[in-house]
């Protein structure tokens, strides 16, 4: 108790180092990007030249064929059972479908754009489709499969002839002068939109099978992301191959619920989305059936019909050139030029032609999901797409073997396109660094094209019953089919909106932060060094053609 309390002295003050002299930045000054733009991104492992080695490159184009399989047998799910088809109609228009896939994407790598896009069924016909579907529902029929037949033929008849908006815009080079009208400004919510516009592919078709689609969502981005960092070999497996084990696992894990009974008692709905056997195509599926031209009869052609699904192809055309400026980014190419745009539009058309010769159910525009797989594998190689045409061919003629990969349950899918449609609605933004990020002028034409590339879709599509009726009624059928159409597709929307606004909200003294000195050389044939290295014709094909023609 008598003991003395010691007390710690307290440490002495900081010393403050004086700044050393020199100017100051005043407040507001800019001191420089943190990180500069980048035309090309720097983290792709083989771009649109470069070609992994073989057997990498067969896997990968497999890959590339699962990922696009889902829309279509999403698309022929939707259409086919409500056009009067059975399952066995069901199976051959998937393999329809599979076939034009694979005959366009050669097409569009090889003469079009020739970037590594797959070229896929287009969800932008439902509408016209749903049309003509509820005009067959006032005429008599012997049965169901008369009815499926007469829906069929008069869809061809309307692609057959639709087509020709496309082969116009592209050959007469009016699409490629409406790219010349855009910016940075315009292609951000353009890309974007591109892919958050189809956010309804997305976890709202994933909750209709939670179990199976959540595990495959999580699983996917673990392995993908965070595994890879275990090793060197798992980083350079799991970042190619990691959807194809993701998917082998979580399908086994559904096939493992059905049969143990975990689905029979629940409804309908349920059953379809979940179980492995709901499907029928592998009991349906021919052994062999070789698509050919007018298989289900001659087309039918009826004016109507053909104006709503004019509406469908331009916008195709919009939803196309969206994809192919991402894809452009995501295989290390520079933004397509104007001519480009042109030939891609014109051939893209003349696949629809095909389209309609050949009975598919509805055309085909560039695939947002095959894109969003290039940033995942980080691998833009062309090759890689153009083998995966040799899946698309092969699984569309061996029906029983393609029936298989297409009984993949639809949620499984579904968590599959979160991830790639967030990659390309991310790439989308990137396209903002080539322009003033500071500018009140570009947030506002920003903030509006995308809000409204989303809401006004969104309106049309909560409006619009199950036969096809939009909320554009009018006494013209076919002008109501036009104008929903088009006002549902949010890329097309978000172009419209950030076309006008950027090239009259002065447009003329912000051209600069526009990114317009950036855009300028990218818009002509020799106006950057690299467009011929990336987007010339084979074979010096482009000799042969007349240039006014692309």
């Amino acid at each position: 108790m008598g003991e003395t309390a010691h007390h710690q002295q307290p440490p002495p003050p900081p010393q403050v180092v004086p700044r050393p002299p020199g100017p100051t930045l005043p407040l507001g000054a800019a001191r420089g990007p943190a990180f500069p733009p980048a035309e090309q991104l720097q983290q792709l492992h083989y771009c649109i030249h470069s070609n992994p080695s073989w057997p990498i490159t067969f896997v990968l184009a497999f890959q590339h064929y699962i990922v696009m399989l889902g829309t279509i047998v999403l698309i022929a799910s939707t259409l086919v059972p409500r056009m009067g088809g059975d399952h066995g109609d069901k199976a051959r228009v998937i393999q329809t479908l599979l076939f034009m896939a694979g005959l366009n994407t050669l097409l569009q790598t090889f003469l079009g754009t020739r970037l590594p896009t797959v070229m896929s069924a287009s969800f932008a016909f439902t509408l016209p489709v749903l049309s003509i579907i509820k005009d067959s529902f006032d005429r008599t029929f012997t049965d169901e499969h008369e009815r499926f037949l007469v829906n069929m033929r008069t869809i061809q008849g309307s692609l057959i002839v639709s087509s020709f908006i496309n082969i116009f815009l592209g050959f007469s080079r009016v699409w490629g002068n409406l790219t010349r009208f855009f910016s940075p400004i315009v292609i951000v919510p353009l890309v974007s939109v591109v892919g958050l516009g189809l956010f309804a592919r997305g976890f709202p078709l994933l909750g209709n099978c939670v179990e199976i689609g959540l595990p495959m969502l999580i699983l996917l981005v673990i392995s993908q992301q965070y595994l890879k960092r275990i090793h060197p070999m798992a980083d350079r497996v799991l970042e190619r191959f990691a959807l194809l084990l993701c998917i082998g696992l979580v399908w086994a894990f559904a096939a493992i619920l059905t049969a143990a009974g975990a689905y029979n008692n629940v409804k309908e709905q349920t059953k379809v989305s979940c179980r492995t056997d709901r499907s029928f195509l592998m009991s349906s599926a021919p052994w062999i059936k070789i698509p050919y031209p007018f298989q289900w009869g001659t087309p039918i052609f009826r004016a109507s019909h053909v104006f709503g699904m004019m509406g469908a192809a331009l916008v195709t055309s919009a939803e196309s050139t969206g994809t192919f400026f991402a894809a452009a980014r995501l295989s290390g190419a520079t933004p397509p030029p104007a001519h480009v745009f042109n030939r891609s539009i014109g051939l893209q058309g003349i696949g629809m032609l095909l389209d309609g010769i050949f009975g598919a159910v509805v055309g085909t525009t560039a695939s947002v999901e095959n894109v969003g797989l290039l940033g995942l594998t980080r691998i833009g190689s062309r090759r890689v797409v153009q083998i995966s045409t040799i899946f698309m061919i092969f699984f569309s003629i061996f029906g029983k073997f393609g029936a298989f990969f297409a009984s993949i349950p639809l949620p499984i899918f579904a968590a599959i396109y979160c991830v790639l449609f967030g990659i390309v609605a991310a790439i989308g933004i990137s396209f903002i660094q080539f322009a003033n990020n500071n500018s009140m002028r570009n947030m506002y034409i920003l903030g509006l094209s995308l809000f409204l590339g989303i809401s006004i879709p969104q309106y049309f599509v909560m409006n619009t019953t199950s036969d096809g009726h939009g909320p554009v009624r009018t006494d013209s059928g076919w002008f109501d089919d036009i104008i929903n159409t088009i006002f549902s597709s949010p890329p097309t929307v978000a172009l419209i909106v950030g076309t006008v606004l950027d090239n009259t909200l002065e447009a003329k003294y912000a051209a600069d932060d526009r990114g317009i000195p950036w855009w300028r050389p990218f818009q002509h044939r020799k106006g950057d060094a690299r467009t011929d290295e990336f987007y010339s014709l084979p074979l010096r094909i482009h000799e042969y053609i007349p240039t006014r023609f692309y």
